[in-house]
Formats: structure tokens, sequence, C-alpha cells
């Protein structure tokens, strides 16, 4: 009998298709959500595409606004043999927008790198000719083509199959193959077969708030707070507070984010320097929240009512400042939740309910929540809160500790906020580890916190700018505080005013989104002993500051904070997060890096490109010469250019390799601006 070839089942049908396309970015670590971006940033789209033997691909990207209007982009080869394809894009509409790409086989491109070798090496000259002739006669049938257009691609047909008795007429023949007219047509309506699409991708926009902005931050009861012979506090209110909103909007700073502005709690409540026995005038810390006077939905009586807030928001606004507002999800043993909902805590064997720790640390004002016996109570219970504040005109939040929270509770809270009002933005005061801090983001925070105010050397800076930059940007947006009332590092405790100056000029810079705590300006540097923190800590007591005397004294950094944000506000460069990139410096305390906007993206049609250069070492004078990336700055290598520093309006000549000398107690940086010539 003749043998019969067995047939197994039948594969499944292929993943790969005809032009492989993979690697898609922007991506995230987990796909179970989506990469983000903000309205206006630049988002560089990528992909691998490639196929087998010697033919060449090309790629594009399908854009989808929410609205469903849909762009094509045609992507570039990032560097040859790597069959990586790149693109970037301004987007201008908040929501969920998807994208494609699409390889597909290049016949145009083919043709062109086939018939350049064999028709300078004499070797089938006629036939490549007529191959490229054909070529063009089909693109010139399409009618999707401008008229215009049709007729250059049927004369550049003719053209390549023009007889070459001449050495002009075989000049023009040889044309057609570099003509730049027909590449640029070919880029934007490519000869393709063979095309292959990417599975649809997804990407959120969020508000431009969410991703550029300056923040500061100060306690209202120490604004205006007056201090009585007896040793008691007049208290500053939301009134007296508004006087300081001046000096806020003078420096430029957009966001003012208040600590907890509720009733504070009196059992275990901590005394100055977080001692466990307070005197009779002690306010007690802002995050011991909850007293007989109420909870998370009440203003402390002390700053005023609830009107009060809302013409305290209503006058930030009026000075181009939107306020933000704490959400620390913990409660003082006074606080009304501890008899209306005693499941929401932990109770000890011994009766007592757990109060919040952070070895060493102990918060014996402070309950946490527990989150396992009735979440959804919980959450109900926080959404009516956040909502509540948002009807007082709070469109941001700055949440306290989330790490210390379920991830799941927080996923479900922002996208139920964000479902309806998708411009209000959460700020994650997560400083954990790094998987904790990712998720945060990547399930719904705007923002986060991030390690930058413990990263002070050239070397930390160069890794760690990079990593925000490019590594995690697809789903982590830093907002670059300097300090905060918990963190005086030991670089500012010893620096002088220079460090403050120097990771000022750093985080203004490199970030879209940088912040700023009450005091930085003044140099304040005194720690508590044996403590990251400051003396005398702000929150644990009233604190007013003459911030006006200190100006006229010459020991005030606000006149540079207002420089800074005036530099931001003029350079679209430093408003983007993925941009940046490292130069080199002979130099182990000189970090130098710029950041640069493309003029398609640019109001003015031009370039905008900065080039920044700091002396990380607040104690010395340092002398050394940078290296400079050309390409990272849109130029030509060797091109010379002049360089202005938007702090002095100096300029200088510059190349690839210029000397700098940046003294810290003068002049520790350089922030400036590529000048595009005439």
């Amino acid at each position: 009998m003749p043998r019969t070839a067995s047939v197994g089942p039948v594969p499944p049908r292929p993943l790969a298709g005809r032009i492989p396309v993979t690697r898609l970015t922007p991506s995230l670590p987990d796909p179970r959500w989506s990469p983000k971006a903000f309205v206006t940033e630049v988002v560089p789209f990528g992909a691998t595409v490639f196929r087998e033997g010697h033919d060449l691909v090309g790629a594009y990207v399908t854009l989808t606004s929410p609205g469903g209007s849909s762009t094509r982009h045609p992507m570039s080869e990032a560097g040859k043999g790597l069959d990586r394809w790149e693109v970037s894009a301004q987007l201008d509409e908040p929501g969920i927008w998807t994208w494609t790409v699409t390889g597909y086989g290049d016949d145009w491109a083919t043709w062109r790198h086939d018939a350049g070798i064999k028709i300078d090496a004499g070797v089938d000259v006629e036939l490549m000719y007529e191959i490229g002739a054909r070529l063009l006669e089909g693109a010139a049938a399409d009618t999707a083509r401008p008229a215009a257009v049709r007729r250059r691609l049927t004369t550049a047909a003719k053209t390549a199959r023009t007889p070459a008795p001449t050495p002009a007429i075989r000049r023009k023949r040889r044309g057609v193959i570099d003509d730049p007219h027909l590449a640029a047509e070919f880029r934007i309506r490519p000869l393709a077969h063979l095309r292959t699409e990417s599975k649809p991708q997804t990407l959120r926009v969020e508000p431009r708030i969410a991703g550029v902005g300056s923040w500061y931050e100060f306690f209202p009861r120490s604004e205006g707070a007056v201090q009585r012979a007896d040793g008691s506090w007049q208290s500053g209110t939301f009134r007296t507070a508004v006087d300081r909103l001046d000096g806020v909007a003078a420096m430029g700073f957009d966001v003012l984010y208040l600590p907890p502005i509720h009733p504070i709690g009196t059992a275990f409540r901590k005394g100055r320097n977080n001692t466990l026995d307070p005197g009779p005038h002690d306010p007690g810390s802002p995050w011991a929240i909850g007293s007989a006077d109420g909870g998370h939905d009440t203003v402390h009586p002390e700053l005023g009512t609830l009107e009060d807030f809302r013409a305290f928001v209503e006058e930030a606004s009026g000075r181009g400042i939107r306020i933000a507002l704490d959400l620390a999800l913990q409660v003082s043993p006074d606080h009304p939740w501890v008899q209306q909902h005693p499941k929401w805590f932990t109770h000890l064997p011994d009766g007592t309910i757990a109060f919040a720790e952070n070895p060493p640390k102990k918060y014996q004002d402070i309950y946490p929540i527990n989150f396992d016996h009735d979440p959804n109570g919980i959450l109900r219970e926080v959404e009516r809160i956040v909502r509540h504040w948002m009807a007082q005109g709070v469109r941001i939040f700055r949440v306290d500790n989330p790490h210390t929270k379920p991830l799941w509770f927080w996923e479900a809270l922002i996208g139920r906020i964000n479902a309806t009002d998708p411009d209000v933005v959460f700020l994650a005061e997560a400083f954990t580890r790094p998987p904790m801090l990712h998720a945060l983001a990547m399930v719904g925070f705007q923002q986060s916190y991030s390690y930058f105010t413990w990263r002070n050397t050239k070397e930390e800076l160069e890794d760690y700018l990079s990593e925000l930059s490019h590594v995690s940007s697809a789903f982590l947006r830093p907002n670059l505080f300097v300090n905060t009332p918990d963190i005086l590092t030991a670089y500012l405790q010893y620096g002088g005013p220079a460090a403050f100056s120097i990771r000022a000029t750093i985080a203004a810079t490199a970030a879209p989104v940088w912040g700023v705590y009450s005091g930085f300006e003044l140099f304040e540097s005194v720690a508590r002993p044996g403590a990251e923190e400051a003396i005398d800590n702000e929150k644990y007591e009233y604190k007013p500051r003459d911030f006006a005397r200190a100006e006229a004294e010459g020991k005030s950094l606000a006149l540079y904070l207002g420089i800074l944000n005036r530099i931001r506000a003029d350079h679209p460069a430093l408003a983007q997060l993925r941009n940046l990139h490292v130069h080199r410096s002979d130099d182990d305390a000189v970090l130098v890096y710029s950041k640069r906007l493309d003029g398609a993206f640019t109001a003015s049609g031009v370039d905008d490109t900065v080039i920044v250069v700091v002396n990380t070492d607040p104690h010395s004078v340092r002398e050394t010469t940078v290296h400079l990336d050309a390409a990272a700055l849109g130029l030509e290598p060797g091109a010379r250019f002049t360089v202005r520093d938007l702090v002095t309006d100096e300029t200088w000549q510059w190349g690839g390799d210029d000397f700098v000398r940046l003294d810290s107690f003068t002049r520790p940086a350089h922030i400036l601006e590529v000048v595009q010539d005439d």
C-alpha cells in the first residue's frame, strides 16, 4: 500500500505578520495599564520593523485622537542596521488616544538602493531604469496624489526611460535616483506593499497641569501668625495667608500646596520637634487629622470658615495660582471616624488601636486606616471627601504616604474621579521602594515625588535624570521637590547658599514639574540633631517668616527662584520630560545636560535648545572642558554656535569642546540657550 503522510493539527494563525512589527514604545512594564502623556507633550513613538532578505522596509504611526481624527506620521530609522524606527508627535487633546505602527515593504527605497549600486557599476542599467520607471508610473496613476505631484512623477518616469547618449543626459537620468522631491513624496505617500499593522495601542493624554508646574508649599497657620506676650499664639488664617500670595506669584510659582487644613486632634498631640510632651500653646501636627470640630471635610476653626477657604482659592486663582490640597488618609484618636467606623482601624490584643510607625519614627498622634474590613465603605467616604473639596475649587491633591494603602484603592479612587473630572491631578508622596513607586504611577497618579532629593553627585544625577526622562517617562511623571518639612538633606545642611542655588537650578530645568517648601529661599539649613529634617519643624509649631527683610538684606534666593520660573516659561523645551540628554565634562563634579524642542513643535517655528552646566560641589571652584553631542543639539558635528546665559545675558561662541569656570560661591551654574542664527 502506498504510504501516506500523517496530517498533524492545524497550526494557529501566525502572530508575526508578513512584516514583523515588534517592541512598540511607549509601553509599560505591565500591559494592564496604558502609557501616559500630557497635553503639549512631545511623545517619541518607536517600533522594531524588519523583514527577511535584503529588500528594504518602511514604517509609519497612525494616531487617532479621542475625538476620532486620525493622522499618519512617517517614521525614520534610528540607526543603520538596528531595524529601529521612530517618530515624535505632539499631542494636543486630552483623553484616550489609540495608535498603531504599520510596517511595509518599501518598493521605492529598495529600488533606489539597488539601482544606485548597479547603475554606477554598469550592471543591468536599462533594466534598473525600467523598473524605476514602472514604479513611477504606478505612483502617477494614484489619483489620491495631488495633480502637480502626479505630473512630476510622470516626467521622472520619462526621464528614467530616456536613452543617455551624452554625459548631460546620463546625469539627468541618474538624478532620478536621488531626487529629493521624489524622496519627500514617497516618504509621505510610500510605494508600499505587504503592509502589516500592529495591534492597536492606547495612550492616556492628561491635561497640561498634570505634567507642567512650579509648586510652592506653605502652612497657612504660619502666614500672619503672631505670638502673644504670654507665649500663646494667634494663628494665621486664610485671610492673613492671602498676603503671601503676591510673593508666591512674584517668584513665578503656579501651584500652591497646602498641608492638611483640617481640625487637629489633642490626644497624644506632639510638641515642638516631635516631642511627646506638648506645651499648652503647641498647635500639633496638621497630619493628626480630626477632633470634635470635625474631620477630613472640615476646616480647622483657627484657619477660618469654609467660605474663607473658598475666598482664598479665588484670590490665588486671580494671581494665576492653583491650590493643591493634602489628602492624608489617617486620623487622630479624636477623629469622628474612630467612633463611627471602628472597623476602619487595627485593634491590638490589649484593646488599643495601633498608631502609625515608620521605624524608628513613631506617630502616636496618628491612627492609620485598615482597608481590609470595609474597603467599599472607605472608598465611598474618601471619594465623597475628594469631591467635597473639588466643589470648593480644588483640582489638585497631594496624597500623603499612598504607598501605605492598597494599590487597588488608588486605582479605583483616581479612576472614579477622573472618569467625571479628568482635569483633577493626584501627586503621590511615596518615598518608597521602586516597585511601589512605579506601580502607583501606573495605576493613576499623575505625578510622583521621586528620589531626586537624595541624588546629589554628578554621577548620581546623570543616572537618575536619564532614568526619569527615558526609562520611566511613559508612566512616572516626577515632581522634583528640593525640600519638604520632613526632608533636609545633608547636602543642604552643609552646602551653604550655593547648595540651595544648585539644587533649585537642577530641579527647575531637569523636569517640567518641580517644587519648593517655604523657607528654602531663606537658606534654612539647621537640622534637628540626629534627624534629616529642619530643627523647630513647622509640622509642630507656628513659623512666621520675614521674607521681605531677608530680601532687603540680600539673604534670600527668592529673586533667583523667580528667574528660574521665568526661564521655564520662556523656553518650551524645559516643559518636556523626555528630551533630556546628558553630555560629558572632564570634571567629576560638573554636570552637563541639554533639552531641545524641534521647531516643528514650538510656537515660533524655531528650535528651542537649552544647555545646563552645573558645579554640583557647593564648596569649590571648578574649571573644566565640556564635550557636547552636536546631534542632540540639532547641530552638525564641528559647528560653531552662540550661547547666551539666561541669567546674566552674557554670550559666548561655543563648539563641541568648551571651557567653563563655575564658582559655587558666585555662579555655580550656566543656563544657556543656543542662539539661532538669523
